[in-house]
């Protein structure tokens, strides 16, 4: 068969649309790293040294006599004045780092909802290089934070960045959904996820101290996303227009004819065109889909319920909260720098990924994270029995570090890659735009609570803290269980009546109940 062959074009065309994804997750990561320098700069740019007035404070208590007098000022009054002006400038650092950090989901919350918009109005080529103007705005702001004044600066680039990760969300898993083979959509869907997790492994690693973030190379940490951003637009000119597009939006069917043979290497592509002509002709009758028709239309109704659900469960199985909590528990066990057992877990994170793209067209979407979430579940428990156990047995920290590990593995096995693409192959070219909109919006939303929250709940639960994710990770592995179907190796036509399957099967109990209720329970 020629579907599934994998050329020279193809390659190059899904290795430049997940450049994106690449910056996607190098914003989403470089920000931890230099997070004292970055803050210790807040400071002085604002005038307040936070150290020397803590310093001051406690010379002042501790040795009041070699201090410059001042009649009649007793010790209370300037200590007291001291304290107050350090915890206001303390309380304004703080909330300054706080914006720093969660603009960047604010500004992909907004954004989520125009990725298909702005695909289906340029083109998906198009939207990418307009969506890089805001990459390259964003970075060339923080990457001269140094120059200005850094918070202001910082957070507006972090916004603009988060705008543009927003759009390209969207952006990228359509694109690659359209171009790729029915038979390798599955793996090629996962490299988004692995273009993010290998962005975020550089960010951590070039983040180090003795490498860009310093003192002195931290604002050229932050604007290197400006790289395959610049490199990215230049590829974009030799990249085929996505086939789908071309035909089903545009009704250039010769355009799209001509991009798939580059796509598939001259091989013959009668199948794809008769797949887009029948996908075209529902498009067609099924008119433009709004995100409320999504949820009002009853053809529509379950795959957008269950695509929100596997994006919800992505982010709310608690990830965030394993790495929020990693770097304490490898200080537990006594590694010295465990800065690089965070880079270990990034690593761990990657190698899994990538190993998912192999999995993803042999095990199948649907048991891969099915498999990934029952994983996860166990891995949660042994996390909490760890950390509640961690004062009586002191080995009960590697039995948290190895649940890290583990917890992360299972989560890019599935969860992680798998919402992203599947949601482009529930939805036909119609309501595909709307579907991923809100499905991003939902999965922005989602991190924007976690990471909003998680440091309250912790709080509040302590070592339980993943008990609860553990009972929220296996809720939506019952869900999965009997709501998700496979998608593998199927058309999108294929995958519509698989839900229509379900759908009728779950309406045929009650409505055979409603015909005996009104008294049809005559035969002929």
């Amino acid at each position: 068969m020629t579907e599934d062959k994998i050329t020279g074009t193809l390659v190059f065309t899904v290795f430049t649309a997940t450049l994106s994804s690449f910056q996607f997750g190098y914003d989403i990561g470089v920000i931890n790293a230099p997070q004292e320098v970055i803050i210790s700069h807040y400071e002085y740019v604002l005038g307040v040294p936070l150290d020397d007035r803590k310093a001051i404070n406690n010379y002042t208590i501790n040795s009041t006599k070699e201090l410059p007098t001042v009649p009649y000022l007793g010790d209370s009054i300037p200590t007291s004045v001291v304290e107050e002006e350090t915890t206001a400038s303390a309380s304004l650092v703080t909330m300054l780092w706080s914006l720093s950090v969660s603009s960047f989901a604010v500004g992909g919350m907004i954004a989520s909802f125009c990725g298909g918009w702005l695909g289906d109005r340029l083109g998906r080529i198009k939207a990418m290089l307009v969506a890089n103007i805001l990459s390259l705005a964003g970075a060339l702001l923080m990457g001269f934070s140094k120059l200005g004044p850094s918070h202001i600066l910082i957070i507006s680039g972090r916004s603009i960045s988060g705008l543009y990760c927003g759009l390209i969300s969207g952006l990228v898993p359509m694109y690659i959904g359209e171009i790729a083979p029915t038979t390798l959509r599955g793996a090629l869907g996962t490299l988004h996820q692995l273009a993010i997790v290998t962005g975020i492994l550089i960010s951590q690693i070039v983040g180090l101290n003795f490498i860009l973030g310093n003192h002195e190379r931290w604002h050229i940490l932050l604007g290197l996303s400006a790289v395959p951003a610049i490199i990215q637009s230049l590829l974009l000119f030799f990249c085929p227009e996505s086939p789908r597009y071309l035909y089903i939006k545009l009704d250039e069917e010769v355009k799209a004819k001509k991009s798939l043979k580059r796509l598939r290497g001259g091989a013959d592509v009668t199948k794809d065109i008769n797949e887009m002509r029948k996908e075209k002709e529902e498009a067609s009758s099924e008119q433009k889909v709004s995100i409320i028709q999504l949820f009002t239309n009853s053809n529509y109704r379950q795959p957008i319920l269950v695509a929100l659900m596997l994006h919800v469960a992505q982010q709310f199985s608690g990830i965030n909260g394993i790495f929020y909590y990693s770097t304490s528990i490898f200080q537990t066990a006594g590694i010295s720098q465990p800065v690089y057992a965070t880079i270990g877990v990034g690593a761990i994170n990657m190698v899994f990924t990538a190993f998912s793209v192999f999995l993803m067209e042999k095990a199948g979407r649907r048991s891969l994270f099915l498999i990934g979430m029952s994983g996860m579940f166990f891995c949660a428990i042994f996390m909490s029995v760890g950390l509640i156990l961690l004062d009586k047995l002191a080995w009960m920290s590697y039995v948290s570090m190895v649940a890290i590990f583990l917890f992360v593995s299972f989560f890019e096995i599935g969860p992680g890659p798998i919402p992203w693409f599947m949601v482009a192959e529930f939805f036909s070219q119609g309501p595909r735009p709307a579907a991923l909109a809100i499905a991003a919006f939902s999965n922005w939303t989602c991190n924007f609570i976690v990471a909003l929250c998680f440091q309250y709940i912790a709080k509040f639960c302590g070592p339980y803290v993943f008990f609860l994710f553990a009972g929220v990770v296996l809720a939506f592995t019952l869900f999965t269980f009997f709501k998700v179907p496979e998608t593998k190796g199927k058309s999108f036509e294929e995958i519509a009546a698989e839900f229509r399957k379900k759908s009728s099967s779950a309406k045929s109990p009650k409505a055979a109940v409603e015909m005996e209720f009104l008294g049809a329970t005559e035969t002929v």
